[in-house]
């Protein structure tokens, strides 16, 4: 047997942390044949909760899990971690300011990312779920300064999948026939889904659907898809935040397939035009562990625009927490 990967997951107790600790007990992220160590992390309040689902976990008799450490010490949570999922957030109360939650939730992001620093594994991988996610992921990362920033990313892939879904209802086919998919930026409204480079059973996707329907109303379908879920189901998408979660890290660990890539944000280098400083959604490849920036794309016009305006929103929200980084 390997030798257990240990994965800290915060807010464990919440939905999308409860539909994620189970799918990787049972080896849907990291493999069949990979034994975890669970190192579940809550507020005190929580804990309570929490010890409700180590239960449940133990009930389970999974094979691949070795051992559940509950806790409220991030210290302790974080200890060793190979893969962190930071999905504890502070959400946006009534009233609040972007600008608010942003600060918030520094103070929450800010203290993990120095505890993943001094305690997870030199290797750790780090994807942040919370919302703002992007600069959560920015928060923490600056937080870390003995790890690499290419350790901290966030995650994009829920849109990604969003937008494939929609592509594949609308041209009456199967996601897994859809190939090139990017979801530019940050995770919000400004986010720009772009079919442009998209195939579909390798027929260029724009050539199968009217223009006015991808900007009219698959844009905004997945841009605001979240917000029609709490308004559909009276809660928000937790089950698909945490399978993107869990596909987001199982294609980092296990690579993209040859001939695709996948959404994820990452800190950006300068590729595209996007400066350093943000943490920003790009087409990757991952092969050994790794992701590279799918490069030299043709960039047109309406892409550009689209790629500039979720970027000056991410320079806001980066100036917004300038103190914590």
């Amino acid at each position: 047997m390997k030798k257990p990967a240990r994965v800290a997951i915060t807010g464990t107790a919440g939905n999308i942390g409860y539909a994620l600790a189970f799918r990787i007990a049972a080896g849907d992220m990291l493999g069949p044949d990979q034994p975890v160590i669970l190192q579940l992390i809550e507020i005190e309040p929580a804990l309570k909760a929490l010890q409700g689902v180590e239960m449940e976990l133990r009930d389970c008799a999974f094979p691949l899990l070795e051992e559940i450490i509950a806790t409220a010490d991030t210290n302790e949570g974080f200890d060793g971690a190979d893969y962190v999922m930071l999905v504890g957030s502070k959400p946006r109360g009534p009233g609040m300011e972007r600008a608010d939650l942003l600060s918030a939730n520094g103070k929450i992001f800010g203290p993990q990312g120095k505890a993943i620093n001094d305690q997870a594994s030199p290797d750790v991988k780090v994807i942040v779920v919370g919302n703002p996610a992007n600069t959560n992921a920015l928060i923490a990362a600056a937080n870390a300064p003995d790890l690499d920033r290419r350790q901290f990313t966030c995650m994009m892939r829920l849109d990604h999948n969003r937008a494939l879904s929609q592509l594949a209802q609308k041209t009456a086919t199967h996601v897994n026939h859809i190939r090139h998919m990017i979801v530019w930026g940050n995770h919000s409204a400004s986010q720009y889904p772009d079919i442009s480079h998209c195939t579909v059973k390798g027929k260029p996707a724009k050539e199968l659907v009217a223009q006015d329907w991808y900007r009219d109303e698959f844009m905004p379908t997945v841009q605001q898809r979240g917000a029609a879920i709490i308004k559909a189901r009276g809660a928000s998408s937790a089950a698909s935040a945490a399978s993107a979660a869990i596909d987001h890290i199982k294609t980092w660990v296990h690579g993209t397939p040859k001939d695709d890539w996948v959404s994820m944000g990452i800190p950006s280098d300068g590729s595209y035009g996007i400066a350093p400083g943000i943490l920003y959604s790009y087409p990757v490849t991952c092969a050994n562990g790794h992701y590279t920036i799918v490069q030299d794309l043709a960039i047109d016009e309406f892409s550009t625009k689209k790629m500039q305006a979720t970027e000056r929103e991410l320079r806001e929200e980066r100036k917004a927490v300038e103190d914590l980084l």
